[in-house]
């Protein structure tokens, strides 16, 4: 490649690093993809080019004022000339934190990803050793949720979503980044703000908020879920042991639909505060209770046989 061509290819070609790259943006603590500590391609020099390699050491840091990264970085280095298929050509990967590779004198494009941080620069290798250093200009994200009294939540039934800030033009809608995110994990994002989705259970307990992340710091973000735990019961007196192969369903008092739909004698779920009607049918009888769920406060609705049952024909459309 002639030396007056490459200004005007720099932008498409870092554009076509970022886009074979997007699979690898995976969060460090998130599964991630296994690359080899250190993986490098035959590189072969061209006629008449120098066949040493210096050493060039790679590092990368949060801010320009941070210190180099110690781990969970993925360094990619690409070839700027595309191959007969159209892409760059990967030369070198490694993962871990400052890395030291060795490369023949030329040009390269370098991919450096930091769980969902990335950042691409352009590389001059000349024919003496040299440091690389890289600024994503990222910090971190750890989420977790409590209730109004500020006992935590069930873990197991908490994740988060994450979601651009911005809704897109076109469709409405705003573009999911990490999905499912479980509790105190630390999420590795570039500085912005952030449309996070906290998820309590599976109905209806949701709650949205607005997060900004600063470069070089982490954000601990503590989430109210105004929620509770519910398990019903049907039982034949007041003491009594509830009932297996019962159907239930539980309605929003507010708009009369259908919510949750269970079977067995303990079913139990995590609703958000407000009004419902739990509606239970054992064999060919019906019974209904409405209850009130109260932030932070779990309860047990127990219907009884003697004195919850309702006739079936006013209720058709729960059988």
């Amino acid at each position: 490649m002639q030396a007056s061509r490459l200004p005007f290819l720099i932008t498409p070609l870092l554009a076509m690093i970022a886009s074979a790259c997007v699979a690898y943006a995976q969060d460090v603590e998130l599964p991630e993809i296994v690359v080899p500590n250190a993986y490098a391609p035959t590189q072969t020099p061209s006629a008449g080019a120098a066949t040493f390699q210096p050493t060039v050491t790679l590092e990368a840091r949060l801010t320009e004022e941070s210190d180099p990264l110690n781990g969970g970085l993925i360094w990619r280095i690409f070839d700027t000339q595309t191959g007969p298929d159209g892409k760059l050509p990967l030369i070198v990967t490694t993962q871990g934190g400052t890395a030291q590779v060795q490369l023949f004198p030329g040009d390269y494009f370098i991919h450096t990803t930091f769980g969902r941080a990335s950042a691409s620069s352009r590389l001059t290798v000349g024919t003496e050793p040299l440091i690389e250093t890289v600024v994503l200009n990222a910090g971190g994200l750890r989420l977790g949720a409590t209730l109004p009294d500020g006992s935590p939540v069930r873990d197991g039934k908490l994740v988060f979503d994450i979601y651009e800030s911005e809704i897109t033009a076109a469709d409405g809608e705003r573009r999911m980044i990490l999905p499912g995110v479980p509790p105190r994990q630390i999420v590795r994002l570039p500085e912005g703000t952030y449309h996070i989705v906290s998820r309590y259970g599976d109905i209806n307990a949701e709650i949205r908020a607005d997060l900004h992340v600063q470069a070089g710091k982490t954000t601990d973000a503590a989430i109210e879920h105004r929620a509770a735990l519910v398990t019903l019961n049907l039982v034949r007196e007041a003491n009594g042991f509830p009932l297996p192969d019962t159907a239930w369903s539980v309605l929003d008092s507010s708009t009369g639909g259908i919510i949750r739909e269970d079977i067995g004698a303990y079913p139990s779920m995590i609703l958000a505060a407000g009004e419902y009607t739990a509606v239970a049918k054992h064999r060919d009888r019906l019974f209904q209770e409405e209850f009130a769920v109260a932030p932070g406060r779990d309860m047990t609705v127990r219907l009884r046989t003697d004195e919850n049952e309702v006739d079936p024909n006013a209720s058709q459309d729960l059988n």
